[in-house]
């Protein structure tokens, strides 16, 4: 089970999974040039659902259907230091897709 975290540290953001530093996927949409940010609505949080929607569904096109309500409901409202698994991004999937992209 992969293991996401992210960190606010005296060097700035930093975001891994399993402890190597996340992709943020630019390859497959760049919504911001400044990296990834959190508890906030915005292209750096919408930056970061997008690379943690690919590195766990590894699907672009599920991933980009995704982004904006895991960024709304789930990136968002993250703390300054956060940690998810896999289990917890397939039940907030779950949760998003049931109540037709709202948090429940």
């Amino acid at each position: 089970m992969k293991r996401y975290v992210g960190e606010r540290t005296i060097d700035g953001i930093k975001v891994t999974v399993d402890g190597t530093l996340l992709d943020p996927r630019t390859d497959i949409a760049q919504y911001s040039v400044n990296g990834f940010e959190w508890s906030y609505e915005g292209p750096e949080p919408r930056q970061l659902a997008l690379a943690l929607l690919m590195k766990h569904l590894n699907d672009a096109g599920a991933a980009k259907a995704m982004v904006e309500p895991f960024m709304v409901n789930i990136v968002a409202n993250f703390d300054n230091d956060w940690e998810m698994t896999d289990t917890d991004i397939d039940r907030a999937l779950t949760a998003l897709d049931h109540s037709g992209g709202k948090a429940a």
